[in-house]
C-alpha cells in the first residue's frame, strides 16, 4: 500500500533552506574561529582547545534538556517551529559577538569573553535551533520516503551554506579591511543572511496535528515524563546510542580535519585558497550524491545497507587520499576530495530518517513518543563531536609548537597538520563502518510492527 504524501516541492526546499541558515553559524565557527583567535586576536591554541572542550561538556547536557522541553511544548505553531524561529535571533547575536572579541580588555578577559560567547552560541541558541529543526522531520510527515527526501534537501542546503562561508569568508574579511574589523563585518553579514533564511524556512512547513502523529491512539503524555525518565528511555534505546555516537564521530572527524585544512593548505601547500576550492569540489559531489540518496533507499529498501556500502568505499578512498596528503599535492587533493565527499554523503541524506526510525522504535517498545528528545542525538553529536574535534585541534597544534607569527612551520608541525587533515579521518571512518554494521533499526521496527499486528488480529 502506497504511503500518504504530506509534502510538496516548496515544503521540501523550504525545509532544506533551514540548514543553509544553520551553516551561516556552524561553518563560520567550525572552519574559522580557531584561525581568527590565533592569527588575529593572538590567543593560544591550547587554551582555546581546552575552553572549547569544557564548553562542549555543558553543551551535551543542554541538548537532552532542550529535547525534553520540546516534547512538552504545545502551541498553535506546533512543537518545534516556535523554537526554531526565536532561537535564531540568539544565534545571530552570539555569532557577531564571537567574532568581535574586544582588543583592549586584557588576555584573561578575552578568554572569558570567548568562553561565554561560544557557550551561549552553542549550548543555548544553536541547540534550540538545531534540535527543533531536526525534529521537524518526524513532525511534518509520516511518509518514510519523504523523510529521506527531507534529509536530502536539508543537506543540500547545508552544503550550499558551507560553500558560501568556506569560499567567501577570507575574501570578505580582506575586502572589509582585514583584521578584527573584517572578521566582525563578515560575521554580521552571515548572521543577517541566516536570520532571513531561517525565518523563511520556519513558515514554509506546518506540523501535523498530534492525533495524526499518534495514529489516533491515545498515549501517555510526554509532559508527565520527568527529565530523568526521559534520559533513561533514551539511553535504553540502543539505536539512539549508536546514532549519537555515529554523529559524534563524524563531526569529531570533520572538526579536526576541516579545522586543520585551512592551516594545512596555508603552511604545507603555501596557498590558503585551496581550502575554498576543496570545499567547492566537496559540495558539488555531495549534492550529486544527496540527489541520488532517495532513489537508492527506495531501490534497496535499507538505509543501513546503503550507508554501510558507501562508507566501506569511503574508507578505501580516504587511505589513498592520505598518501597524496603526505606529498602535499594540493591540486590532486582538491580534485579527489569530491570522491571523498561523494562516498560519505549518504550519512547526511539519510541520518534524520534513521533518527525517525529510532523514535518509532521507542514508541513501539514503550508507547511514548519522544521525537524532540530523540533528535537531541543530532545536536549532541554535531556539537560535542565538533567541539572535541576543535579542542583536539588546539591541543595538537600546541603540541606541535605551531607559531602563528611564522610564515613557515617546523617539519614536526607540518607532519602534524597532515595527520590531522588526512590521517585521523581514516581511523574514525573505520569506526563509523562498524557502527553501521550494527545499526539494524529498520529490521527491528519491521519485526515490532509485525508482532503488534499479530496481537491485534
Amino acid at each position: 500500500m502506497e504511503e500518504k504524501k504530506y509534502l510538496n516541492l516548496f515544503n521540501k526546499v523550504g525545509y532544506g533552506s533551514g540548514d543553509f541558515a544553520a551553516n551561516m553559524v556552524y561553518s563560520m565557527v567550525s572552519s574559522f574561529v580557531m584561525i581568527y583567535l590565533t592569527n588575529t586576536i593572538g590567543m593560544a591554541a591550547g587554551i582555546i582547545g581546552t575552553l572549547i572542550l569544557i564548553s562542549k561538556l555543558t553543551d551535551g547536557i543542554s541538548d537532552i534538556i532542550f529535547g525534553s522541553i520540546l516534547d512538552r511544548t504545545h502551541t498553535k505553531m506546533g512543537k518545534a517551529r516556535p523554537w526554531m524561529l526565536c532561537s535564531y535571533i540568539g544565534n545571530s547575536v552570539a555569532l557577531i559577538a564571537l567574532f568581535a572579541i574586544p582588543a583592549g580588555i586584557g588576555a584573561n578577559a578575552q578568554y572569558i569573553y570567548f568562553f561565554i560567547a561560544y557557550t551561549l552560541l552553542n549550548a543555548v541558541f544553536y541547540t534550540a535551533n538545531n534540535i527543533a529543526y531536526s525534529a521537524l522531520t518526524s513532525l511534518i510527515t509520516k511518509n518514510s520516503n519523504e523523510r529521506v527526501q527531507m534529509g536530502t534537501f536539508r543537506f543540500i542546503g547545508a552544503t550550499l551554506g558551507n560553500v558560501l562561508v568556506s569560499n567567501y569568508t577570507l575574501v570578505m574579511v580582506e575586502k572589509f579591511g582585514g583584521g578584527a574589523a573584517g572578521w566582525k563585518t563578515t560575521a554580521i553579514i552571515f548572521a543577517v543572511i541566516g536570520l532571513v533564511v531561517n525565518t523563511i524556512s520556519v513558515f514554509s512547513v506546518k506540523e501535523l496535528p498530534e492525533e495524526e502523529l499518534m495514529d489516533g491512539v491515545k498515549v501517555s503524555g510526554t509532559e508527565k515524563i520527568g527529565f530523568l525518565e526521559t534520559l533513561k528511555l533514551l539511553l535504553s534505546n540502543k539505536y539512539f546510542d549508536m546514532l549519537a555516537m555515529l554523529y559524534l564521530l563524524f563531526y569529531l572527524m570533520m572538526g579536526v580535519s576541516m579545522g586543520a585544512a585551512i592551516y594545512y593548505f596555508t603552511y604545507n601547500c603555501g596557498d590558503a585558497n585551496f581550502f575554498g576550492k576543496m570545499v567547492s569540489m566537496s559540495s558539488i559531489a555531495s549534492i550529486i550524491g544527496l540527489l541520488l540518496a532517495p532513489s537508492l533507499v527506495k531501490r534497496f529498501k535499507s538505509i543501513r545497507i546503503i550507508n554501510l556500502g558507501f562508507f566501506l568505499v569511503n574508507l578505501v578512498v580516504r587511505i589513498i587520499y592520505m598518501v597524496f596528503a603526505i606529498s602535499n599535492n594540493a591540486p590532486v587533493l582538491v580534485g579527489m576530495y569530491g570522491l571523498v565527499s561523494l562516498t560519505c554523503c549518504t550519512l547526511g541524506g539519510t541520518f534524520n530518517a534513521l533518527v525517525s526510525e529510532a523514535a518509532d522504535y521507542s514508541f513501539l517498545k514503550t508507547g511514548k513518543r519522544l521525537d524532540g528528545s530523540m533528535y537531541s542525538c543530532t545536536s549532541f553529536g554535531m556539537k560535542v563531536g565538533g567541539g572535541i574535534g576543535s579542542a583536539l585541534s588546539g591541543w595538537l597544534l600546541a603540541a606541535a609548537k605551531f607559531d602563528a607569527s611564522a610564515l613557515t612551520q617546523s617539519a614536526g608541525c607540518s607532519n602534524m597538520l597532515t595527520f590531522m587533515f588526512a590521517g585521523i579521518p581514516v581511523i574514525i571512518t573505520a569506526a563509523i563502518v562498524f557502527i553501521y554494521f550494527k545499526l539494524d533499526v529498520e529490521k527491528a521496527n519491521t519485526r515490532l510492527r509485525a508482532e503488534k499486528d499479530h496481537v491485534m488480529n
